[in-house]
């Protein structure tokens, strides 16, 4: 019997099992991704006009093991390579296999986010094969032409081949490490599609919606680590926000001018409970502590509401943990609405030249300012940050705020 087609969801699902089933028997990361990713485009093509198949997955590791047979071939290793393939019956939905699946997943998130790799190109390694995003659909994600994102992804892929790095998680050493990597790297992807960098939107929700399938994808693999809890739930309690944070014709609107009831209260209750549940358990990372100060907020029925001295106690124990300028920037602002603007333009003063490009700090600085009650000062920031912003949205905020102080 035929089943439905299949939704696009469905097979960015199985990309990542797809490849580690290849990469697992083979060990070619780059001709098996290549080979993954005919077997999508396969599947994206036939299954709406002959239905999809009753085991998805057997039928794209079949379709993927056909194609890498072609690529395979045409590097003159056409006999010792079909033979493999002969020799390898595809994989059938049992629970042992369901298990490897799930543990090539991260297998393969692990091998992304290799330390030979530089921070671009793990998040656009892991966008591809682990996402199933399209090189184009990367490309667009961070504004730069297809072919320079695909050389990008090309050279990741060389990478991994010339590491020479087995397909299996890093020995117990590395893997703390490599953790750490994997976590950044999804933090990074969210945060440029919550809040987009550059470019004429706010955000890229479906950016962000990835994001958040990955950190799931990555809780349900390691559902006793903190900080993978801590993530999942910093994510959910800061995009619960998406839905207010924009006005109908795009433009931004501060949290705190924000109609808290099209916060999205699913996601709010899961992500309190995700991060109530983690901060118990063994050492608390900062993941941990910024999705607490995100439930501090979402939990404040209106912007008065608003507990700061909690905020401001929980981002100084983040400051203990993980002092960098953005943490720095962030508490300022939770000391200024605790002791007074001029308190936390005191420590702003701190930061001066750690965060030379950021249009943040200037925008930080004015709103203080504002709240001090120096407006001229406070627009000549808002206007040096407008100059900064990449984002046109947040540029048409920042000069709007500036315009209103005359």
């Amino acid at each position: 019997m035929i089943a439905p087609a299949v939704p696009e969801d469905l097979l960015r699902r199985l990309a990542p099992q797809v490849l580690g089933a290849l990469v697992r028997r083979y060990g070619r990361f780059d001709a098996c991704e290549d080979a993954v990713q005919e077997a999508l485009l396969a599947a994206a093509t036939q299954w709406p006009s002959e239905g999809r198949p009753d085991n998805p997955l057997a039928w794209l590791i079949r379709v993927a093991s056909r194609r890498l047979t072609d690529l395979l071939r045409s590097e003159q290793a056409r006999q010792r390579r079909e033979d493999t393939v002969a020799r390898w019956a595809p994989v059938q939905p049992t629970q042992a296999a369901e298990t490897r699946d799930a543990d090539d997943s991260l297998v393969l998130l692990f091998l992304c986010c290799h330390p030979a790799l530089s921070p671009a190109s793990q998040i656009a390694l892991t966008l591809r094969a682990v996402g199933g995003l399209t090189t184009a659909e990367i490309a667009r994600a961070f504004l730069v032409p297809e072919a320079t994102m695909g050389k990008r992804i090309g050279r990741a892929k060389q990478a991994i081949r010339d590491s020479g790095v087995p397909f299996g998680m890093p020995p117990p050493a590395e893997r703390a490490a490599r953790l750490a990597a994997v976590l950044h790297v999804l933090y990074l992807i969210f945060n440029e599609g919550y809040a987009t960098t550059s470019g004429p939107r706010l955000h890229r929700a479906d950016l962000a919606a990835e994001a958040i399938r990955l950190a799931r994808m990555l809780h349900r693999l390691l559902p006793d680590d903190g900080e993978v809890a801590g993530l999942l739930a910093l994510m959910l309690l800061t995009d619960a926000r998406r839905p207010a944070r924009t006005g109908p014709d795009g433009s931004l609107i501060p949290m705190e001018e924000q109609d808290r009831s099209r916060w999205n209260a699913q996601y709010i209750a899961e992500g309190v409970a995700l991060v109530t549940g983690a901060l118990p358990r063994g050492t608390t990372g900062p993941y941990q502590l910024q999705a607490a100060i995100a439930a501090v907020h979402d939990e404040a029925p209106d912007a008065a509401s608003t507990d700061w001295p909690q905020i401001l106690a929980l981002y100084e124990v983040l400051l203990s943990i993980s002092d960098n300028p953005v943490v720095r920037l962030n508490h300022a602002v939770a000391v200024a609405m605790v002791r007074g603007p001029r308190a936390g333009l005191a420590l702003l003063d701190e930061l001066d030249g750690r965060l030379p490009t950021d249009h943040r700090v200037p925008a930080v600085r004015a709103h203080l300012l504002e709240m001090a009650g120096d407006a001229a000062a406070a627009r000549d920031r808002y206007a040096a940050a407008a100059d900064m912003a990449a984002s046109l949205p947040m540029q048409r905020y920042l000069n709007g705020r500036a315009a209103r102080l005359g």
